[in-house]
């Protein structure tokens, strides 16, 4: 990707005495901090470019003036330690094998983290035990009996050029938790094996029952684990998954080894797990995993399938497609490959047979920190998770190259005396890719400890898979995220908050989205499931930050995605592995040396208003009230400018009494922890957060109980959940006003806001 070069210098921010020189008459008071936090980010990119001298940076979100130059000084040392040699030197560490969750490589590589943290002073690091039910492939086959005969290759091939793809140990075809069986029936071709797609069929007079169902990688997106639920309660047989060159392909572009899309045999291994009901351990639905932990039976779990299924490349579906009889596949339905697709039903039929170690097995969990040197007991988290379907290249070891080159970063400042305020807290997880299974039981485990102590938790778990960043947070960490890219350059020479904005803006454009690209969307503040979040921000309540770099990437969950394709395609020189590094800890730093956390409220309740103005478009909500929940989100908007207003009062002032900070800031981390149902989304009691939420295709389900509720048209149970909801909001509103009263006494009042 191209972007225009300057030589402009670095971005900073000017401080606010130089912005309120230049561009406010001096007899005019600004006294609302959210108004000049938009006029300083507006202003900074015209300046620089207008050669204007830059200032020391004394303004940063949550931080005193002198704070905030203390802040760059250790912000400016830290980003100067990741490099892309070190970089590349640990991503060739963790891409050098196949490393699946349980393996014997992937426990290697937790005990060479333990000990490369130890030696970069990291402290209390511990590797932690979990006795999950896991998944293991003992045998997977595949045939095609009639009208042919076919069998499948079930496994990849080496491309030319890449030394990798022809390492022995890498897996043939399987997919995590599929149940074990035989079975010779009819195939169904069934597109993306959505709800949908099986009513398409019902049409056209198709029963797929006892057949064997063959759906794609994915068009529209649907998680593969919600393509065999949906298989299953349709009673089809078996399930194949596999890879249509119109999505991930040769009519995407340039495959392996000539580009980035997937070649003939690629195959896009992973988990059918259910964790959009309850994630982790399927045995410990709740509660830690730990050895001797309770468990229920495994046929009372939620989580396990009870289909078999079978990821395939393109070139071991294209016979069975090739010779199917049917009605003639909708447009919609027809993919990438050179023959006219068919519904199939009769003609094709496939033997299947899958063979499966699903039992209980250790999976372990990293964990070190650096200890905060005032408030020890508050923790800024971080993590990745290490396990891969093969080699990971971009999911995750570029996350976990990335989390090395932090940690080293971290624990060489605090060797030299630079020890943050806060405690960071990082952890390396197992198991993400079966079930989301490491962070959860870590979460499960010390969620009491976590609702008490946790400031935040900020996933990386792809890094880089191109030079297109995509930032996710919830909506009061938004504006920091924001701040902190402004900081940071890009590999293309603008700063990461230019780079960013280009980029998103060019997608919408691609999207064919109307939205224009602001300040006040650039981030993404709708979160799905997925990932390693999902316990901190849907359990636990602890605010969530995901980040990561985006491209061109077909070879998901592959053998192609490996050192050879990151050294090519995803990152040559490790820029962005770098640039990742220092961006995931300048936020972990800020967040752990702010004098005042740097939650915006204000911003947070615009964002719960957005949602429930997009529930109620285009529904007849004559049955549901939403008034007393939309005056209820006005009252805790105001709650939060005004604590926005004492707040930036109270930092100009140059000085904040240590104890009504700590007080401050432990009830600002109360507030999301406000956002949860003890009694869970109705149907889901594992997830218990209000506001956010995932649907069973991983998507984001914004206030997610009352969402579905509506959708289902069950008034009774929206008016339950909308009820909730505004009892939650009143909650937040009085603690952040008790906040704002003890803020406010506080500071002196002739204090500027910043």
């Amino acid at each position: 990707m191209d972007f225009d070069r300057h030589d402009s210098p670095p971005r900073s921010f000017f401080a606010y005495s130089a912005i309120q020189a230049l561009f406010c008459p001096p007899k005019l008071k600004v006294t609302r901090k959210s108004r000049m936090r938009e006029m300083f980010i507006k202003l900074v990119p015209l300046l620089l470019c207008a050669g204007l001298p830059v200032a020391s940076q004394t303004s940063i979100l949550g931080f005193t003036p002198s704070a905030a130059a203390h802040e760059a000084d250790v912000e400016s040392k830290f980003k100067a330690i990741p490099t892309p040699d070190e970089e590349r030197h640990q991503h060739h560490i963790f891409t050098s094998e196949p490393h699946v969750a349980g393996s014997a490589r992937n426990n290697e590589l937790a005990r060479y983290i333990a000990d490369e943290w130890r030696q970069e002073g990291l402290e209390d690091v511990v590797i932690r035990r979990y006795d999950v039910y896991g998944s293991n492939p003992k045998s997977t086959f595949l045939e095609m009996t009639a009208p042919v005969h076919y069998r499948a290759v079930l496994r990849e091939m080496p491309v030319l050029g890449d030394p990798d793809s022809k390492n022995k140990n890498i897996s043939s075809a399987w997919s995590g938790m599929s149940a074990s069986g035989e079975v010779t029936a009819p195939l169904v071709y069934a597109h993306s094996g959505n709800p949908e797609d099986y009513e398409l069929l019902r049409r056209q007079g198709i029963d797929v029952k006892g057949k064997v169902v063959l759906v794609r990688y994915s068009n529209p997106y649907s998680y593969r684990g919600f393509k065999a639920l949906t298989a299953e309660h349709e009673g089809a047989a078996a399930l194949l998954i596999y890879s249509d060159p119109a999505e991930d392909g040769y009519k995407k572009g340039n495959v392996v080894p000539k580009g980035p899309w997937g070649p003939e045999y690629h195959i896009q291994r992973g988990a059918i797990t259910y964790d959009f009901m309850v994630p982790g351990d399927p045995l410990t639905p709740g509660w830690a995993s730990v050895p001797g932990a309770k468990r229920i039976p495994v046929e009372q779990a939620t989580s396990i399938p009870k289909i078999m299924a079978l990821p395939l490349s393109w070139h071991d579906a294209k016979p069975l497609l090739s010779n199917m009889d049917g009605p003639v596949a909708p447009e919609d339905w027809q993919g990438g490959l050179p023959i006219k697709y068919h519904l199939g039903g009769n003609r094709v039929r496939v033997h299947v047979k899958i063979e499966m170690d699903n039992s209980t097995q250790p999976y372990y969990v990293v964990e070190g920190r650096i200890r905060g040197a005032q408030f020890p007991d508050e923790w800024i988290v971080v993590g990745n998770h290490r396990d891969a379907w093969v080699f990971g290249g971009v999911d995750p070891s570029s996350g976990t190259a990335s989390m090395m080159e932090l940690t080293r970063a971290m624990g060489k400042l605090a060797k030299s005396g630079m020890r943050p305020r806060r405690t960071v807290v990082v952890c390396s997880w197992d198991g993400e890719e079966v079930g989301l299974t490491g962070s959860t039981e870590w979460g499960e485990q010390f969620a009491g400890e976590l609702r008490n102590k946790a400031v935040a938790y900020i996933n990386v778990d792809e890094a880089t898979s191109g030079p297109n960043f995509h930032g996710q947070a919830v909506a009061s960490l938004a504006p920091m995220l924001l701040e902190a890219t402004h900081t940071l350059k890009d590999p293309s020479g603008k700063s990461l908050y230019e780079a960013w904005k280009t980029s998103t803006t060019r997608a919408r454009h691609e999207a064919k989205q109307a939205e224009e690209v602001t300040d006040s969307n650039l981030a993404d503040t709708r979160i799905g499931s997925g990932s390693d979040h999902t316990v901190f921000l849907n359990f636990v309540g602890v605010p969530v930050l995901g980040l990561g770099f985006e491209g061109p990437y077909g070879v998901y969950h592959s053998a192609y995605d490996d050192f050879f394709w990151m050294n090519h395609f995803g990152d040559p020189g490790y820029r962005f592995h770098t640039l990742m590094s220092q961006l995931w800890g300048v936020l972990a730093l800020r967040l752990a040396n702010a004098d005042l956390l740097p939650f915006d409220f204000a911003s947070y309740a615009n964002n719960v208003r957005q949602f429930v103005n997009e529930l109620s478009k285009g529904k007849d909500l004559s049955q549901l009230d939403l008034k007393p929940v939309l005056d209820a989100i006005d009252e805790f908007e105001a709650a939060g400018k005004r604590l926005d207003d004492s707040s930036a009062r109270a930092l100009a002032s140059g000085a904040v009494d240590p104890v009504l900070a700590q007080t401050i800031n432990h009830g600002a981390m109360a507030v999301e922890r406000n956002w949860l149902n003890p009694d869970g989304i109705p149907g889901r009691p594992w997830f218990k957060h209000i506001l956010y939420g995932a649907r069973f295709t991983y998507a984001h389900l914004e206030l997610p109980g009352l969402t579905e509720a509506v959708e289902k048209q069950d008034w009774a149970t929206a008016k339950d959940q909308a009820d909730i909801l505004r009892h939650a909001l009143v909650s937040n509103t009085k603690l952040v006003n008790d906040l704002n009263s003890n803020l406010s006494l506080a500071t002196p009042q002739g204090a500027k806001s910043n």
